[in-house]
């Protein structure tokens, strides 16, 4: 092996072995405590950390927040393998095996041309697997701890693997426009469970058109999120450069300080959330 190639491999050995002595006698006394379902709230925040370091283009922020994901996955491991049922090796060996055979394209004498093409011998390599192994799931098998939109937009897509979709964006435009007015009428009414299934209905609808737009639907409403927090943000700036309480202002007042944060916004005067 090269010094480069040397400098450039770092086992996960040393990490376990920090995993194992938390764990251990005299070790970290809460981190001896937790199990499995303790964890579950870390994992999802230190996923969607990594992602926020990826949106932000912070490289330094995402090594160390991929450290701390990985963690989460050793501790998870390390749990696993005290109760001997597997360990981080055979996580590993899973995953290598998982990976060669659902790219036959690269790693056999298969030949692909596209993405798509590349996507759609994924599933089917998946549905042979997990027939073969007796894990056959419906094809409405999608995690609930998945967002609520991105659940939905998988839920619609493995619907229209078998033609159960519309045939154009027409048909999912429609919907929408049937859903929100069912939702007026469930409001008219007032009954909050009607109302409250009303809404999930046309949410529904808004992630059909989305993804016929092609439209991620997550990453769409975040960075509304964003753009909205951005000129929150100019907004307080102004009061208070005018010395104002914002939660002292009228709807008007308030109304005319959110247009100049849009037209500052327009003309580039504000910054992205990086810069906050």
């Amino acid at each position: 092996m090269t010094e480069a190639e040397n400098k450039n491999r770092y086992p996960l050995d040393s990490l376990v072995q920090i995993m194992k002595e938390l764990r251990g006698p005299g070790g970290c006394p809460w981190d001896r405590e937790q199990p499995h379902e303790s964890l579950k709230r870390y994992l999802v925040e230190e996923a969607y950390e990594v992602i926020e370091a990826i949106e932000l283009k912070d490289m330094y922020k995402l090594r160390e927040e991929l450290g701390d994901l990985l963690l989460q996955i050793v501790f998870h491991a390390e749990l696993a393998c005290e109760k001997g049922a597997f360990d981080i090796n055979d996580v590993v060996a899973a995953i290598v095996t998982k990976m060669k055979e659902r790219h036959p394209h690269v790693f056999g004498r298969q030949q692909l041309g596209s993405p798509e093409e590349v996507l759609e011998q994924w599933e089917e390599l998946k549905d042979r697997e997990k027939a073969r192994t007796g894990r056959r799931e419906t094809l409405m098998d999608v995690p609930r701890g998945l967002p609520a939109l991105l659940r939905a937009e998988k839920v619609q897509a493995r619907a229209a693997r078998i033609g159960f979709d519309w045939p154009e964006v027409q048909g999912a435009w429609d919907k929408v426009k049937e859903e929100t007015e069912e939702l007026l009428q469930a409001f008219r009414g007032g009954d909050p469970a009607e109302i409250r299934a009303e809404y999930g209905d046309l949410l529904f609808a808004l992630v059909n058109v989305a993804r016929f737009l092609a439209v991620d639907p997550e990453d769409a409403l975040n960075r509304t999120t964003d753009k909205f927090i951005r000129r929150f943000r100019s907004m307080e700036q102004q009061a208070k450069d005018q010395g104002l309480d914002l939660s002292g202002m009228n709807l008007q007042e308030l109304d005319k300080l959110w247009e100049e944060a849009k037209s500052s916004e327009n003309n580039g005067k504000i910054s992205s959330l990086n810069g906050f």
